[in-house]
Order: structure tokens, then C-alpha cells, then sequence
């Protein structure tokens, strides 16, 4: 692989920490509650990988979300109550996104490998650098310390668009994101690694449309397992994933077969 690539930029939540997205789901719901508009977290989650003030504005453009905030609000959502939605959001993200900054278990070991064979290991997230503040030093103190961490307020243009990609280039030295692997949970997440011409590596279990802990996989019929599967495989090789796998954990299986 050392001769192909030169990196490999994760995704955080749903990728490297907080198996099955947690982090966000509760605050969004909470968020939109105290504004008096119920949300489900089936629609918390639709436009999970999306920086958090375009992922709250796609909430509010669900046609049932914006027909619920003109009912209490007498308007339709508009930029100003994003805003007002946006900067009661990250305070509180901010509070609880450490408290779910466990490692997906394996990733330790996957980045161990990767530098082992000469790769380096960058970053990009949809959470501000406000939020990951609270989560980079609890990665740390379980030996996640990535060469680089782009966030979504870091540059003009976040996620779907290639620019976090190109900003990793710029930290890590290549040249050419070609050269580079992209790794993320989230169909906004792979776009932005096709868009700057990135191999794309889906994770489907511990991410966001799987939505479940670790525990409550375990605990599920092969079947249903299968079923997570093969939804959250579905949706990312949509996006433009070159491959999927279960969790980073098999990672280093899939670059050692592509060689």
C-alpha cells in the first residue's frame, strides 16, 4: 500500500469513537424541545456527517419538522432560528460529547498497523473544534492521536465538499488526494472523499445507520445484524463508497487484500 497511498483520514463519531453515533442524537432532540418542536431521533439522525448548522437547517426542512416550528413559531424556520438552534446546540454538545468518546473498539490497534506500514492518519469531523476540544483529549488517553484534525467552522465549505479534504493534504504533505484513503460512517462524510478523488471505505456497523452500542449488536440475531448490514452498506456505496466494512477493525484486512 506504501507505494498507492500515502494517508488515511477518519471520520470521528460513528468511525473512530462513539460506536453507533450517539453523541449528537439526545441534544438535538433536546435542542428542538426547547424551542417547542418535537423531533424524533430517526430524524435526528437522517442528516448525520453534515457540519451541525447544515445538519440542523436540513431539520428544518423536513416537511414535518417545518410544518410543527409554523404551528409554534407562526413562520417557517428561517436562517435566523438556525442560528438560534445552532448556538444552543454546541454548548451543549460540547457537555456531552466526551462523556461518549470511547474508541470503536479495534481502532487503536487499525491506526497501529497503518503507521506500521508507513501511512499517515488524519482527521475530519462534522463537529466544530469547540466540541472536539472535549473529545481529542479522551481519544488521547486511549492512544488515539491522529496527525491532524480538520473541523466543520475550520474552512468556508465543510462537508459535502472536498475542502477538509484538501486541508488534510496541506497538514499531512500529499500532494495528491488521490493518494488518499477516506474512512467515515456517513453518506456527507464519503461524498466529501469522492469529491476530492479519494478511495472511499464505508463503515456500516458501528456508525450511524447501524445506531446501535456495541452491547446491543452483540445481543441481536445473526439476521438482524445482517439486515444493519446491509441498510448502512446500502446508503454509503450510494454515496460513492468504493468498499464497506463492518467497523475500522477491519480496515488493515481490506488494504492488505487490495495490494
Amino acid at each position: 500500500m506504501g507505494g498507492l497511498y500515502r494517508a488515511v483520514v477518519f471520520d470521528w463519531a460513528g468511525t473512530t469513537v462513539d460506536f453507533g453515533s450517539f453523541a449528537p442524537m439526545g441534544v438535538f432532540v433536546e435542542v428542538f424541545d426547547r424551542f417547542g418542536v418535537e423531533v424524533s431521533i430517526d430524524e435526528a439522525r437522517a442528516p448525520m456527517g453534515l457540519p451541525k448548522r447544515d445538519h440542523i437547517k436540513a431539520m428544518t426542512e423536513m416537511q414535518r419538522i417545518a410544518a410543527t416550528w409554523q404551528e409554534a413559531h407562526g413562520n417557517l424556520p428561517g436562517e435566523e432560528d438556525i442560528d438560534a438552534l445552532y448556538e444552543v446546540f454546541v454548548p451543549m454538545n460540547e457537555r456531552v460529547a466526551a462523556r461518549y468518546a470511547t474508541l470503536v473498539p479495534g481502532a487503536r490497534e487499525t491506526v497501529e498497523a497503518l503507521r506500521s506500514r508507513g501511512l499517515k492518519i488524519g482527521s475530519t469531523t462534522g463537529y466544530t473544534r469547540s466540541i472536539m476540544e472535549h473529545v481529542v483529549p479522551v481519544a488521547a488517553e486511549q492512544g488515539y492521536r491522529p496527525d491532524n484534525l480538520v473541523c466543520s467552522d475550520d474552512l468556508p465549505f465543510g462537508r459535502p465538499s472536498p475542502m477538509g479534504i484538501y486541508k488534510c493534504c496541506l497538514d499531512l504533505g500529499v500532494a495528491d488526494a488521490r493518494q488518499i484513503i477516506k474512512v467515515d460512517d456517513t453518506e456527507p462524510g464519503i461524498a466529501e472523499g469522492v469529491a476530492a478523488g479519494c478511495l472511499t471505505v464505508g463503515v456500516a456497523l458501528s456508525g450511524n445507520y447501524a445506531g446501535k452500542t456495541v452491547d446491543e449488536l452483540a445481543n441481536l440475531e445473526p439476521g438482524a445484524v445482517a439486515e444493519l448490514r446491509e441498510g448502512a452498506a446500502k446508503r454509503l456505496k450510494a454515496a460513492g463508497a468504493d468498499h464497506v466494512i463492518d467497523t475500522v477493525a477491519d480496515l488493515p484486512a481490506l488494504l492488505e487484500s487490495l495490494r
